[in-house]
């Protein structure tokens, strides 16, 4: 008769041993720790609720103050006049980069490769050179100027690309150390982009355009999707479908932008202290490229559609509130004038890009 050993027990300071945790405790201690999670970022979370929503009401109200920009301002003010608890730290945190990049997957959705090849090669080439002559150009302006280098990139990304959106993104691959920085890379695109609203219909009238061709030139140079539709409006006709399909054809350069940043970071930061090295391409610009795969081979339903269009501006609305409540006024202040100058002439290189464009293809 064989005689039964009695099986090792794994201990926490000891070598693998061959019995295996029940299934069950192993379970609830899961769950235990996701709702202890829940719990510890619930408050966080319902503060930025109520910024979203506020922000939400303001832009609906003052149409020229998107809901990104009122809900960085909220973030700002709440930090620098008032105590905020420690308890609020863990969901702030959470939306400035789970939040954020959430909403950046959901842009995905808004997005549909038909339509852009519909715009033809001419367009699509002004499109191309909008965002890698004004992401390059911006980045060497920037050096020029003495800005540093993760602002530079901050601006390049939001000016070329798509505002607060490519901004976030642009975080999310070099994980920006100051939250200064991108609030500061946010603010300046929203306040650009703003003065755009008036710019381009009042110089398309001057030269001449046609809708189509205004169309064009404000879709290639306006920085957030908000003051495309809000210029495409104004100028009536046609202009507001095909500005808004030349945004998104921007938007839909946020992937390979975010890969190429991604290869050069990785290449002058190497590795960190645990000697992991940042990724080539995130996981959510991955997602980012699936949600654009889904919604242009049309497997998703128009209402999923619709909210998941409500949701990323509500999560990304939440991030930028949560990101503003992460800054101090004095030192968002020592960013200084040269990031300024740099959104001016960004915002100059690409409205000029845009117009040489389309005077050449008219």
């Amino acid at each position: 008769m064989t005689s039964t050993a009695p099986i090792p027990v794994v201990e926490e300071t000891g070598v693998a041993s061959t019995s295996k945790e029940p299934e069950g405790p192993r379970s609830r201690r899961a769950l235990t720790a996701l709702w202890r999670g829940t719990l510890r970022v619930a408050p966080g979370l319902a503060l930025c609720a109520v910024a979203v929503a506020i922000a939400l009401v303001v832009a609906s109200v003052v149409p020229v103050l998107s809901a990104t920009l009122t809900a960085i301002v909220l973030g700002v003010l709440v930090r620098n006049t008032l105590p905020v608890p420690s308890v609020l730290e863990a969901g702030l945190t959470f939306a400035a980069k789970k939040l954020l990049r959430l909403g950046i997957v959901l842009l995905g959705l808004q997005l549909m490769l038909g339509d852009v090849l519909g715009l033809g090669w001419g367009v699509i080439l002004i499109v191309v050179a909008v965002v890698g002559i004004g992401f390059a150009g911006t980045l060497l302006m920037g050096r020029w100027l003495g800005v540093p280098y993760s602002q530079r990139l901050l601006i390049a990304g939001g000016f070329s690309i798509c505002g607060a959106s490519a901004v976030a993104a642009v975080d999310g691959v070099i994980q920006t150390e100051k939250n200064e920085e991108v609030v500061a890379a946010v603010a300046l695109a929203t306040v650009f982009g703003t003065l755009m609203i008036p710019f381009i219909p009042f110089a398309s009238s001057l030269l001449g355009f046609t809708d189509l061709q205004a169309g064009i030139w404000a879709g290639a140079s306006t920085h957030e999707i908000a003051g495309v539709v809000a210029i495409g409006g104004i100028i009536g006709g046609g202009a507001l479908a095909v500005a808004v399909i030349v945004k998104l054809a921007r938007v839909l350069l946020l992937a390979p932008v975010m890969a190429v940043v991604g290869v050069v970071h990785r290449r002058r930061t190497g590795a960190d202290a645990s000697g992991k090295r940042p990724p080539i391409v995130p996981l959510f610009v991955l997602l980012f490229v699936a949600m654009v795969v889904l919604r242009s081979v049309g497997v998703v339903p128009a209402p999923v559609l619709d909210v998941a269009k409500t949701t990323q501006g509500a999560v990304l609305a939440a991030a930028m509130f949560a990101l503003g409540a992460g800054v101090n006024v004095r030192r968002l202040v020592k960013v200084g004038g040269r990031p300024l100058l740099l959104a001016l002439l960004a915002t100059i290189l690409v409205t000029g890009i845009g117009l040489v464009g389309v005077l050449l293809v008219r």
